[in-house]
């Protein structure tokens, strides 16, 4: 593996899986370690969080270490300090950095110049953590048939979108993702997605019409429509209230159909509160799981640094 962790195209498609396994060994209590024994874990956060923080607290406390919580706002960095500064000062301190921020390319720069392995626990254009958890909830619902199944997901072309679509390229996947025109996944994203596809043997499609990706689909993913920093929300919603996930576009998928949500959910746009309630045990599965996956991740990321 790399050193850092800032996109799912970092590892390959066998270390994807190895991750999997060895968070599924977690979750069943299978596997334990203490890898991370007087090791120190920096959280650095730019955005409020709830599932990233605690699952990375818990995660690291498991690990036999500890998480030291940095907010960039109470931080030199607010009032202008280089990140390069930054990268390098923490790295004389901590063992490792965990980032959730704004801009990707800031987090590139943090990873250039940090001597520790960096951790993207989200950015504007990629989630890749919780897309380790998705397919780790999907393998445990579906086996061995995660990637002879369809998914689908519908509503915003966001950071989760962008993930999800390389995801599925690595992990062999076949996946068809449904926004409005003009609210597609990044371009670059794709690209990538559908160079992984050809050698893992998934598939990765972009359409408009939510039916058409619902259609047959074994899970439905949505999102949130308005992300944190999003300055056209009013205008989002408006064009994607046909990408509801309810009752009604769920009758065109699979019968047995799972539906997945990130969190925190928006209940009434992006998914209705009946169709939550009716699924919330898998949602919170998918919760959940960003523990068990981070784990996997962060003890392989230290065993190749020994």
């Amino acid at each position: 593996m790399k050193k850092d962790f800032l996109c799912l195209s970092d590892i390959t498609p066998l270390e994807g899986w190895e991750i999997i396994n060895r968070a599924l060994d977690f979750k069943k209590g299978k596997r334990h370690s203490e890898i991370l024994k007087n090791k120190n874990l920096g959280l650095l956060f730019s955005k409020p969080s709830t599932r990233t923080r605690v699952s990375f607290e818990v995660g690291i406390n498991r690990l036999g270490g500890r998480a030291v919580y940095l907010t960039s706002s109470q931080m030199q960095i607010s009032r202008g300090e280089d990140v390069k500064d930054t990268a390098r000062t923490l790295s004389r301190y901590l063992d490792a950095l965990i980032v959730r921020t704004y801009a990707h390319a800031w987090l590139v720069e943090l990873a250039q110049y940090a001597s520790i392995p960096v951790i993207n626990a989200l950015t504007d254009f990629s989630h890749p953590c919780q897309i380790l958890a998705d397919v780790m909830t999907a393998y445990e619902y579906f086996g061995e048939d995660t990637k002879k199944i369809k998914i689908a997901y519908v509503g915003d072309g966001n950071n989760v979108a962008n993930s999800l679509l390389v995801g599925a390229g690595l992990f062999g996947l076949h996946l068809v993702v449904a926004t409005p025109p003009g609210y597609e996944p990044n371009a670059m994203a794709y690209q990538k997605a559908l160079e992984l596809a050809k050698h893992t043997g998934g598939s990765v499609q972009i359409v408009n019409d939510p039916l058409e990706a619902v259609k047959e689909a074994s899970i439905v993913y949505t999102d949130v429509w308005v992300s944190m920093g999003d300055t056209d929300g009013d205008t989002k919603i408006k064009f994607l209230q046909p990408y509801q996930v309810n009752e009604r576009l769920l009758s065109y998928a699979a019968p047995d159909v799972k539906v997945f949500h990130c969190l925190p959910a928006k209940k009434g746009q992006e998914i209705a509160e009946d169709t939550f309630e009716k699924h919330a045990e898998e949602i919170f599965n998918q919760a959940e799981n960003r523990m068990w996956a981070q784990m996997a991740l962060m003890e392989m990321l230290f065993e190749q640094i020994g």
